[in-house]
């Protein structure tokens, strides 16, 4: 059972607004939601944390009626409910609005804040009325004055996310999710969005808030509740509650039981020959201008919470995604990569986080999906030829004891850690220079997870480049030679041999 802050009805004197008590969700196999607690009062801002699989996308979609529960109960406004639909949320006054703003672009401003719920004459939309409405309570409510007859995607995100809670408004909410809403906003527009959730806050309104951003947390949020692995860590006052703490609650790990860096990690192979160097690299909404440089080699890690943009950094360096500003030196050559096979003929490799949509390719053998990247840079017509590649699956396969070792095996019915080793397969077949891992250890067995931390030590000592991201801070010491730390979107930190421990990243990543 996790924490309470005490009993804040007799503090406030009010009743919370919504109570959830005893929450449990299971799916096949996981405990989405293990007795979760959570409640909201009028007049608030409440963040809900946790990393990545907390359970927080699982408890807002039984709160809006997206899943119903196994167990436990609901309250709102001092009654047990029961949501079983989006609709029937929306009808008990809980209202979403999503990183994605789900409206719709074509039509106009007002046409989406009142779409359903046009004001009618005899049968026919009042078209002037609806306009009329529309600018009153963008401007009485969210201080937005703007053209409302001119469609939604004329404008920003920031102003359509003004929109979406418009909406929320008018359909008289009295509960209000904000799902990742910063996300895709400039600082600019984030404090716009914050004047906007402050008024609404004095006006009683309840708003449960969902971000990454700890510095957003701590600047906007009145209380904040903390899941970890589907179970309820605690709820706190913001103010009270110290931001090295809300992390190591968040990863479940206090300061007092993290262990040390071990001294077999290998930081000290001497000088490298540099292999990449970015320089002021960034995209605007994904990262902030960094500068790295990673050598022959070396093992450079990306630490930070999910969101803080460790991917984000990657995807740059791999031309999945394209810089708008800066510099990107590889080797001798000066240039920015533009497209992952651009990177690839550099001798660049990258394993992304979500191996199940972004890695495998679930209806092909072990072998197929281990000569993918290989073919690729031939070209389809440059055929591999069947025994070649029956002889490089086999020699991978026992390389990296990869289990059933049977490269006809359709891909899909492999666990979770050899499925990861058929992704690792696939980039050394193409024999990179510098290896990028965006958390290849998630979700699979210990034993697997020491064979694929082994692997990645043996090949920097053989003189590969490895830019290794992982979430777990035991992994990321163990093998750095460099740790960057990411928070909110920025490069806030380098670590290198003695400054590497795992209070040293906390401290970091927590900043303030």
């Amino acid at each position: 059972m996790g924490d309470w802050i005490g009993d804040l009805t007799e503090k406030k004197g009010v009743r919370p607004l919504l109570g959830m008590t005893g929450i449990y969700k299971h799916f096949p196999g996981v405990k989405a939601l293990n007795g979760v607690n959570f409640r909201l009062f009028p007049g608030e801002v409440h963040a809900l944390m946790g990393e990545n699989g907390a359970g927080k996308s699982t408890l807002i979609k039984v709160l809006t009626g997206v899943y119903s529960i196994d167990r436990g109960s609901v309250e709102l406004d001092g009654r047990q409910v029961a949501i079983h639909s989006p609709r029937q949320a929306q009808e008990a006054g809980i209202s979403t609005v999503y990183q994605e703003v789900n409206l719709c672009p074509n039509l106009t401003v007002a046409e989406n804040i009142f779409i359903g719920r046009e004001p009618r004459a005899f049968g026919r939309i009042r078209w002037k009325e609806m306009n009329r409405r529309a600018e009153r309570l963008l401007r009485e409510r969210l201080q937005l004055e703007i053209d409302v007859s001119r469609p939604l995607a004329d404008y920003s995100v920031a102003v359509q996310q003004l929109v979406a809670i418009a909406r929320a408004l008018n359909i008289s909410a009295k509960v209000l999710i904000l799902d990742e809403p910063t996300s895709s906003l400039d600082r600019g527009e984030v404090g716009q969005l914050f004047a906007v959730m402050r008024k609404l806050k004095e006006e009683g309104l309840a708003i449960l808030f969902v971000t990454h951003f700890l510095d957003q947390v701590y600047d906007i949020s009145d209380r904040i509740t903390i899941l970890r692995g589907g179970e309820f860590v605690g709820e706190y006052e913001a103010a009270s509650l110290p931001r090295i703490e809300l992390v190591s609650k968040m990863i479940g790990k206090e300061m007092e039981a993290l262990e040390e860096r071990p001294k077999t990690a290998g930081s000290a192979r001497g000088p490298r020959e540099l292999l990449l160097e970015a320089s002021g690299l960034a995209r605007q909404g994904a990262i902030e201008p960094f500068d790295l440089r990673i050598g022959k080699g070396e093992v450079v890690s990306l630490a930070g919470l999910l969101g803080s943009g460790r991917t984000e950094l990657a995807r740059l360096l791999f031309g999945a995604d394209r810089s708008d500003q800066g510099k990107l030196r590889l080797g001798d050559s000066p240039g920015t990569i533009h497209s992952p096979r651009q990177a690839i003929d550099e001798g660049l490799a990258f394993c992304p986080e979500n191996r199940k949509t972004e890695g495998i390719v679930d209806d092909l053998s072990v072998r197929e999906n281990i000569l993918l990247a290989m073919q690729a840079t031939r070209g389809w017509l440059r055929m591999i030829p069947r025994r070649k590649q029956e002889e490089l699956a086999d020699e991978y396969i026992k390389a990296l004891n990869i289990n059933p070792p049977n490269p006809e095996q359709l891909v899909k019915n492999l666990s979770g850690g050899n499925q990861q080793k058929v992704l690792l397969a696939r980039w050394l077949l193409t024999r990179p220079k510098l290896l990028i891992l965006d958390e290849p250890t998630r979700g699979i067995d210990i034993g697997a997870k020491a064979e694929i931390q082994k692997l990645v030590l043996k090949l920097a000592g053989e003189g590969m480049a490895v830019l290794f991201i992982s979430s777990e801070l035991e992994e990321v010491v163990r093998v750095s030679d460099r740790i960057v730390v990411l928070r909110d979107r920025k490069v806030v930190k380098e670590m290198i041999e003695d400054d590497i421990g795992q209070q040293q990243v906390m401290r970091a990543i927590a900043g303030g």
